[in-house]
């Protein structure tokens, strides 16, 4: 048997599998025979580059994983690769930094897919500040910083709500992407001690907001408490592996008292 059709074969059960399609459900949507998908994924039949390519977009496949299926079926990965610094991303730099900005004055910041930090718009340094330094040494890794008991946990008053958060978006991430770094995050996060929580007002986040949004509640080194939500945004349509995995997350106030504070403490910082 072929070695790169064998490859490709178990790299695709793989996918249909964890997208929990059977080779019937794949084939309709691919438009080919079940006969067809049996005999690649069992290395009967070599896929045409074409083919590998129809497949990934159907299930759904991340562009580096893409390359991965390709070059397991004998072909040249399609999908570059540049770090952000790369000077062929410039544009698209500038519209991450451009984005991070635009959301002052609250916090923004840029990660990779395993969650290190990129690009942070000012206000995050705000939010940061007395966490242990090791913390925040290259890479940093913005779900360890939350969730370390050196890092922003003790200060997070609904910090078992957050952390079940953080964890299940972790799980979720897992699923589509099967990264076993993040695997190895998700162990070392979820073994990590849970401060006791301090938020026991019910109706500390607005009611309006508390069913469809998880609230992210840090207390500042004055003692005030921070009600924020967050949103994430991505590329649209990347063709680059390094754009198809950044996302921005945004903080935003849940209420106008938090507005009101971010808007003082962004006042106070130097232009």
């Amino acid at each position: 048997m072929n070695k790169h059709v064998s490859d490709f074969g178990q790299h695709l059960r793989a996918w249909r599998q964890r997208r929990r399609l059977s080779q019937l459900d794949l084939a309709c949507d691919a438009g080919i025979s079940t006969r067809h998908l049996s005999f690649m994924e069992t290395g009967r039949a070599r896929p045409s580059r074409e083919m590998v390519l129809r497949l990934s977009d159907y299930l759904d496949v991340p562009l580096r994983q893409r390359n991965v299926m390709l070059t397991a079926g004998g072909f040249a990965p399609v999908y570059p690769e540049r770090a952000l610094d790369d000077p062929s991303l410039e544009p698209a730099r500038k519209a991450v930094e451009l984005v991070l900005e635009g959301y002052h004055p609250y916090p923004a910041l840029a990660v990779d897919r395993h969650w290190n930090l990129l690009r942070a718009n000012r206000m995050v340094q705000v939010m940061l500040q007395g966490v242990a330094a090791h913390l925040l040494e290259p890479p940093c890794n913005v779900l360890r910083l939350s969730l370390h008991p050196e890092g922003l946990a003790p200060r997070i008053v609904n910090v078992g709500q957050w952390r079940e958060h953080v964890l299940h978006r972790l799980r979720q991430q897992i699923d589509t992407s099967a990264d076993t770094e993040l695997e190895a995050l998700l162990e070392e996060l979820a073994g990590y001690p849970v401060p006791e929580e301090t938020d026991d007002a019910a109706d500390a986040f607005p009611a309006d907001m508390i069913d469809y949004v998880v609230p992210l509640r840090i207390r500042t080194e004055g003692g005030a408490v921070l009600s924020l939500f967050s949103t994430t945004t991505m590329f649209g349509t990347p063709v680059d592996v390094t754009l198809s995995e950044i996302a921005i997350e945004a903080f935003l106030p849940a209420d106008a008292a938090t507005a009101d504070a971010l808007r003082q403490v962004a006042a106070g910082l130097p232009g």
